[in-house]
């Protein structure tokens, strides 16, 4: 077969994505041109990435090819309609058995055979937590391009039984159309606290990361965009009710947030502010910003509990990496989530703010139950792995061929 890919949400290859669709396109790839030698894998990209850092990703195989689309730096100039044609065109004169969408949508006037996979839909379930910046583009994609999308393509992957659930509820969509492919996790052997290692830019240690973002030896970690889909807000106010109502338990964590800020960032600055001067100290809440992927998984490792209380993810990575790593979680008992855990984290209702401030102490005060979260957590994220699903993501490529 003569597989395409679109690969264009990978900007960062060889040291893969932080998050999103990019992340998942390229451990995918990644992973697909490891376990198959026999098949021939066209990846498409455009000029934000050199031709350097995609060879990077193709490394020594010998069944991939790169192509870029030529016109990407002219799109501005050209009408959408328009460019959907030419990168039709592109892809037709590939000859592809499949092409392969990660992230939604498809050109509008490719008729090949064709797999699209769905991330989440947060857009169609709660609209007001997207900026309306760039409307009528927005308005485009949800109620043209991604339903026209979902409708032409044979196949259809589906990153969660609950992202599933919501493409069948919301476009109308025959489940059996739809493929429930889990999303993987990267194991990550970290040294000791104390030991230096090489990091991918220089040597680094975790006493040297507490240093620069001014950590406690204790501290509750929440790692994700700063936005009110978050919930952060929630989370905040349980931790200041946990540290107001326990003098020592204040004194001994902090709660770290970090994460690149997000739409509609300005309230939760405000309650993180007002909070800390409840509780007589700047500290004791620390917003530490965007942390590189050399830090985040350190930050992430020796936190004494990972806190991620979404109001809604179609997968939830952020939760299966603590969990990969060790860490004792708490997250919602809603959407993708308490599918990705099992019985691997606590859950709560993320709209009850005393609910997450009586956990979140429980989870700190029993030595136990951390070992025992803890424990859970590597077992259940080892379900979940990168290899599994590019294998299961070939089954679909060839289902849809046919």
């Amino acid at each position: 077969m003569r597989i395409g890919i679109d690969c264009r949400t990978i900007l960062n290859p060889g040291y893969g994505e932080n998050a999103g669709v990019g992340h998942y396109t390229y451990y995918l790839v990644s992973n697909l041109l490891r376990m198959d030698k026999k098949n021939q894998y066209i990846l498409f990209f455009d000029n934000l990435l050199s031709e350097n850092a995609a060879l990077k990703i193709v490394g020594s195989a010998k069944n991939a090819e790169i192509k870029f689309f030529p016109f990407h730096r002219y799109k501005h100039y050209l009408p959408l309609i328009f460019s959907h044609v030419l990168v039709a065109a592109a892809l037709d004169n590939s000859k592809l058995d499949v092409f392969h969408s990660p992230a939604y949508t498809l050109p509008l006037a490719y008729r090949g055979k064709s797999v699209v996979t769905v991330h989440d839909l947060a857009i169609y379930k709660n609209p007001e937590w997207f900026p309306r910046e760039g409307l009528m583009g927005q308005r485009f994609s949800t109620k043209t391009l991604v339903p026209k999308s979902l409708g032409k393509a044979e196949k259809i992957i589906a990153v969660s039984e609950h992202t599933k659930k919501d493409i069948v509820e919301i476009f109308k969509i025959k489940p059996e159309k739809i493929e429930v492919i889990y999303e993987g996790v990267e194991f990550r052997n970290l040294p000791s606290k104390k030991e230096a290692v090489c990091g991918l830019e220089a040597k680094i240690c975790f006493e040297d990361i507490k240093a620069k973002y001014g950590l406690k030896d204790g501290y509750v970690l929440f790692l994700g965009t700063i936005e009110p889909r978050k919930n952060i807000i929630n989370l905040v106010r349980a931790f200041r009710t946990v540290a107001l109502e326990n003098k020592k338990f204040g004194e001994k964590y902090q709660l770290v947030l970090a994460g690149a800020k997000g739409w509609k960032h300005e309230k939760i600055y405000k309650e993180i502010e007002s909070s800390n001067k409840k509780l007589g100290s700047k500290g004791i809440i620390k917003y530490i910003g965007y942390v590189p992927s050399k830090e985040k998984f350190f930050l992430m490792k020796y936190a004494s509990c990972f806190v991620f209380p979404s109001l809604y993810e179609g997968f939830g990575l952020p939760v299966l990496e603590a969990m990969s790593l060790g860490v004792p979680t708490i997250t919602s008992e809603i959407s993708s989530l308490p599918e990705i855990t099992g019985d691997a984290a606590l859950l709560v209702d993320p709209h009850k703010e005393e609910e997450i401030a009586l956990v979140l102490e429980k989870v700190l005060t029993d030595k136990n139950l951390q070992k025992n979260l803890s424990a859970k957590g590597v077992v259940q994220a080892n379900k979940f792995s990168w290899e599994k699903c590019a294998k299961e993501t070939f089954e679909v490529y060839k289902n849809a061929a046919k």
